[in-house]
């Protein structure tokens, strides 16, 4: 493993046992993992916990993944944090969606967790060498 400081997670998504499957593989990969489970509790939990990555689903009570990656992307203080869109969705409306509110990555629900996995350590390093490089 590259880090030794764990890197934290948020991970919003409604359906109860998918929350708590990638959640436990997260947790299993080295993450600790916050989660929220529809998008007020998780626009609140970005601001409490600024994570080091959001991991978001389209379909939630409240507020959808779009407006809340929106939220996140266009605020000062946390549109640093790479969000990648997590959804069963697979239609190109909806990734070009994801793409005009900024997520940086969209996948599909179906993408086996190490695939997952892989994408967030690199979206983890490379906000983490941005962030060094900035003055």
């Amino acid at each position: 493993m590259k880090n030794i400081q764990r890197r934290k997670v948020l991970f919003i998504e409604g359906n109860e046992p998918y929350r708590k499957t990638l959640a436990k593989r997260l947790e299993g990969a080295g993450f600790d993992v916050v989660t929220a489970r529809d998008g007020l509790e998780g626009l609140k939990a970005v601001r409490k916990e600024n994570p080091d990555l959001v991991i978001l689903d389209i379909l939630l009570p409240g507020l959808d993944g779009h407006k809340i990656c929106r939220m996140i992307k266009f605020d000062k203080k946390l549109g640093h944090i790479p969000v990648i869109v997590l959804t069963s969705r697979d239609l190109d409306e909806v990734a070009d969606l994801a793409k005009q509110v900024k997520a940086d990555a969209f996948c599909i629900k179906t993408t086996r967790a190490p695939v997952l996995i892989d994408i967030i350590h690199k979206l983890i390093e490379r906000n983490t060498n941005r962030n060094s490089q900035e003055p």
